[in-house]
């Protein structure tokens, strides 16, 4: 039973049936909100940095959102196989009262960076010349900068409803900022267009752009005035781009591909698009980019047939959530072990599905 499936746009399919699943024909990795669901991908993490880009001296440029984001200050630090771990352990043992309020699930989280950053993480992720990481967060707007609920809510309803008109609408609602390694010149092309602020990545202000990208509204506090950034209320960067939905290039590298490991084969472009089945992403933003997505049969041999989700907080009680979740990165492995496989055989072409629900 094979664990990975490997999907690809039709650049990226031609490259790789020419050149073979080589780790210098990728210049570019994105990473996906989704909190929990992460832990399906800890295997894929274990190895792609560690040993897939082990080595590695041409610059790599990171994207994430989220859990993204918290996976990619990993993938920067001097050890990322440590730094995963720590991600990983420490996410997963979180235990929570009862009736946890925002309060209670920020501090969490705030210790939980803490914890995986170390006393300098911060300063060798906006320092990496290499390994090169932007974080993506929503600066909200109006009402849903408050941090009472029932404003949130009612700015929240709003903007679900504009977006299941026009994904441009988000732009009335937030501003898309980006948090950079200075050493990056890469280039965000967005179909839609929207709005979007790049500031520089520094030990200074990483923590709290870090702490924003995964701000799950309601949910979470807000982190409020980033440095360097203008003053406002920043959120989860996955309102905007939950799943992405835009092409990445530099300069340098018009045509590097994108490694996405992803635990959906289909992603959902942004946080409201998770109701809205009709919103796809587009042909441009997928054409180079190799996905890494567990099989329906791995995820229908994990415990409860699905991979973990936020709502196992709620449905499960602590101990069984733990024991599951363990069982999950543990199981994991399994992904990372078949990725080497594949690319140490090389002649993977013909396994690779082609990604075909993208739009225009």
């Amino acid at each position: 039973m094979a664990a990975l499936q490997l999907m690809a746009g039709e650049n990226a399919l031609s490259q790789i049936r020419e050149h073979g699943l080589r780790p210098a024909l990728f210049d570019f990795m994105l990473g996906a909100s989704g909190g929990p669901k992460w832990f399906v991908l800890a295997g894929l993490d274990r190895v792609i940095m560690p040993q897939f880009f082990a080595g590695r001296q041409k610059p790599l440029d990171i994207l994430g959102s989220s859990a993204g984001s918290f996976r990619f200050a990993c993938y920067a630090q001097r050890d990322p196989l440590a730094a995963i771990n720590r991600l990983a352990d420490h996410y997963s043992h979180t235990v929570y009262t009862d009736k946890p309020d925002r309060q209670e699930i920020s501090e969490k989280g705030w210790a939980l960076m803490d914890h995986f950053l170390g006393e300098h993480g911060a300063q060798e992720i906006a320092s990496n010349p290499v390994v090169r990481a932007h974080f993506v967060v929503a600066r909200s707007k109006g009402i849903i900068a408050s941090e009472r609920t029932p404003l949130q809510v009612t700015g929240l309803l709003a903007s679900a409803l504009a977006n299941r008109v026009s994904r441009k609408t988000l732009d009335w609602f937030y501003h898309r900022h980006v948090f950079s390694s200075s050493h990056s010149t890469l280039q965000l092309d967005d179909p839609y267009q929207l709005a979007i602020s790049q500031h520089t990545l520094t030990p200074e202000n990483l923590p709290k752009a870090l702490m924003a990208s995964g701000s799950i509204p309601v949910v979470l506090e807000g982190v409020e005035n980033i440095p360097d950034a203008p003053l406002g209320m920043y959120r989860d960067g996955g309102i905007i781009d939950y799943h992405f939905d835009m092409a990445l290039s530099r300069p340098d590298s018009p045509q590097g591909l994108v490694l996405y490991p992803h635990f959906f084969d289909q992603p959902i472009p942004g946080w409201f698009d998770k109701s809205n089945k009709k919103r796809r992403p587009h042909r441009q933003s997928f054409e180079r980019v190799l996905k890494l997505v567990p099989s329906a049969q791995f995820i229908a041999s994990l415990p409860y047939g699905k991979i973990p989700d936020r709502k196992d907080f709620e449905s499960l009680d602590a101990t069984t959530r733990i024991k599951y979740w363990q069982t999950v990165l543990s199981e994991s492995d399994r992904l990372g072990e078949e990725f080497m496989n594949l690319v140490e055989k090389q002649d993977v072409a013909h396994l690779i599905k082609p990604i075909d629900y993208c739009i225009g």
